[in-house]
């Protein structure tokens, strides 16, 4: 799989005319070329049903009168530039309108939803109607008569349908088919069985062909899905939706996978389907930046218009990046990570527990990684399969309850010097109220006032001594044989018709409702759902409170120190015979309603870094520069300084 791609969307109306009119090979060429792309997916087949290239198995674009697939792959070939070929696959609009029958439909309390086609958007196919053998013809149309080099299958899944195929098959199976588990038990079967024949077909004809299944999402926990594709792709567009938070939380996910994977995002200002829109140049220097500091290949999304041609603003932005980005592979390819924490990751927790379509709470991941970016810590996003013994502390956030075999696989973990950190509900039993591990305190029950106020006992970069409102759910503890690192205080009365003062909540009372913060043998525990507090409130005292307990757990077992502020993002990777720390910086703001953007690049000058690492380093240096920086190392850790730090700079460590 190559560094720099571009996914080339090409959804196109039948209603538009002179489709592929103005394509033209060297002008293709030339926008590769001038956007340093190596790798471009191009289109089969698009959400409107139509295919781009002469067809048996479906038909071709009414106003497309030549194989521009063909030619596409042919241009692209011809430079070296690879060419994976997109289908969509859970979309098809000509096929919705002649049969709507083989249509997901949905259901709402047990009334049956039917598909509506009175407003502009797709409609999404059920893979257990006739409808999976007519796109499994086309694939094998596809993949027979062009040189792919991959298979792109898009807006898939595993969905729950109440269309009359999977009503028969639960009938005849003898279940409820209006039963919501049943339900989803014949969806997980029936996208299984879409990803073993989608397979098939492509290896009767070239086996091993690599294949992409894009759901939007690669769930956390559900690595049979993940491993039903040759490769990962990550699609996480900051601007559309998923936040400058998602690709970060799922790639250190899947970098435990063993499968290589890319971070797809796109050069919208908004997201797909959007014709003039453009990011800053910057934003995607950042993005790719980004994807590399975290392991992970390039894709950028971008739209060919209707007649073919190119757009060559889009390519001279995109090369601002991939030129960049170019110059640093040789650092970047076949390396692994270096961390100290694991974070257990709540939707992987809910996969674990039997939950595979929901998180317990969506806000719980987020705050984590967000929290353990801004604090430049170095970890990974585990699940329950992970392997624990290389981890130092392993964050259990907020709702996470032990249950036989998660406490036998943490009782190792414990045992071999490793520490918790828990939060809100975790760490207790999944059947009673009490911490399955010594955190030197006991659990009474949820506190009743809605918000209390935590008052450290330790002193904070940044934060006073006196009592921080904390709105999540506060639960009371009592002090066994552990430590106090702070208190729990509650309000005067909570907010009701009868009872209230000024305009939000009751002023803190100054009682004590016991410890509200606590370190035991096994680790510590926090009595708030502190990390989903921090992604919905973001008030600094949740990290402060965090990042006392990490360092408190981690002591003088800390990969890693830095001077860089808490925009910044470091990682620390190894590659054969050396060491890539990659520090990036760049502030997003706010732009319309909800919309983050980057614009301009702030250098951030004399960082300093310092490595606790076990081999003996005899170079450092700059990359991809190539400039010698001094450096010491006393007792196994290594200090520089690196003068300038302008969106991206790698620092190698050669041992």
């Amino acid at each position: 799989m190559n560094f720099r791609q571009v996914h080339l969307d090409f959804h196109t109306s039948e209603k538009i005319p002179g489709i592929g009119s103005r394509f033209s090979k060297a002008q293709f060429q030339k926008a590769l070329k001038t956007g340093h792309v190596n790798s471009i997916t191009v289109f089969s087949k698009c959400h409107h049903g139509w295919a781009y290239h002469p067809s048996q198995a479906n038909e071709i674009h009414p106003n497309l009168d030549f194989d521009l697939l063909g030619a596409q792959i042919e241009a692209a070939h011809e430079i070296g530039v690879r060419t994976p070929v997109y289908l969509s696959a859970g979309f098809d609009e000509k096929m919705a309108l002649r049969h709507p029958e083989w249509l997901v439909v949905g259901k709402d309390g047990g009334r049956l939803i039917l598909p509506d086609f009175s407003s502009p958007h797709y409609h999404l196919f059920c893979f257990n109607s006739p409808y999976l053998d007519y796109l499994l013809a086309q694939i094998e149309e596809v993949v027979k008569n062009y040189d792919a080099d991959s298979i792109f299958l898009d807006i898939v899944g595993v969905r729950t349908c109440h269309c009359q195929y999977c009503t028969r098959t639960l009938l005849n199976e003898g279940k409820d088919p209006l039963d919501d588990k049943a339900a989803l038990e014949l969806g997980e079967q029936v996208y299984a069985n879409y990803t073993k024949r989608v397979r098939e077909t492509i290896d009767r004809i070239r086996p091993g062909l690599p294949v992409f299944h894009n759901g939007g999402h690669i769930q956390r926990d559900r690595r049979d899905l993940a491993f039903m594709n040759s490769h990962l792709e990550l699609e996480s567009l900051p601007t559309g939706g998923w936040g400058y938070d998602h690709f970060p939380l799922s790639a250190r996910y899947v970098q435990q996978l063993g499968l290589d994977y890319l971070g797809m995002t796109g050069k919208f200002h908004h997201s797909w389907g959007e014709f003039g829109g453009f990011k800053h140049p910057n934003a995607l220097r950042y993005e790719v930046c980004l994807a590399a500091a975290n392991g992970a290949k390039s894709s950028i999304g971008d739209q060919m218009h209707p007649q073919g041609q190119m757009d060559m603003a889009t390519y001279q932005l995109i090369g601002a990046a991939y030129q960049e980005l170019e110059e640093k592979e040789e650092w970047l390819d076949n390396v692994k990570p270096v961390t100290d924490i694991a974070l257990f990751s709540c939707q992987a927790y809910s996969c674990f527990m039997d939950n595979p379509q929901g998180e317990i709470n969506p806000y719980s991941d987020s705050g984590a990684a967000r929290m353990l970016l801004e604090g430049k810590y170095l970890y990974d996003v585990i699940d329950a399969e992970s392997d624990f013994d290389h981890y130092k502390v392993i964050i259990l956030p907020d709702c996470e309850r032990i249950n036989p075999a998660l406490k036998e696989k943490l009782d190792a973990f414990l045992q071999k010097g490793g520490k918790i950190l828990a939060s809100g509900k975790s760490g207790l039993y999944t059947d009673r109220d009490t911490f399955a591990f010594d955190f030197g305190a006991e659990y009474l029950s949820e506190s009743p006032y809605s918000p209390c106020y935590f008052r450290p006992g330790f002193e904070m970069e940044g934060l006073f001594g006196t009592a921080y409102v904390l709105y999540s759910q506060a639960n009371i503890i009592s002090l066994t044989s552990g430590s106090s690192l702070g208190r729990q205080e509650v309000p005067y009365f909570n907010r009701t018709v009868e009872h209230f003062c000024s305009h939000q909540h009751a002023p803190d009372s100054g009682e004590t409702a016991g410890p509200g913060m606590v370190e035991g043998k096994d680790g510590v525990y926090i009595g708030w759902e502190i990390f989903s507090e921090y992604a919905t409130h973001g008030a600094l005292i949740a990290r402060r409170m965090v990042q006392h307990a990490l360092d408190l757990l981690l002591g003088e077992r800390k990969t890693l120190k830095t001077s860089l502020g808490a925009q910044g993002i470091v990682t620390l990777m190894e590659q054969e015979g050396r060491y890539i720390n990659h520090l990036l910086y760049a502030v997003p703001v706010k732009r319309g309603e909800g919309v983050e953007v980057i614009e301009d690049l702030t250098p951030v000058y004399h960082v300093k870094v310092q490595l606790k690492l076990k081999k003996t380093i005899r170079r450092v240096y700059l990359a991809p520069q190539r400039t010698d920086i001094n450096f010491t190392q006393r007792d196994g850790v290594v200090e520089y300084q690196v003068d300038e730090v302008y969106c991206h700079q790698m620092v190698v460590l050669e041992y």
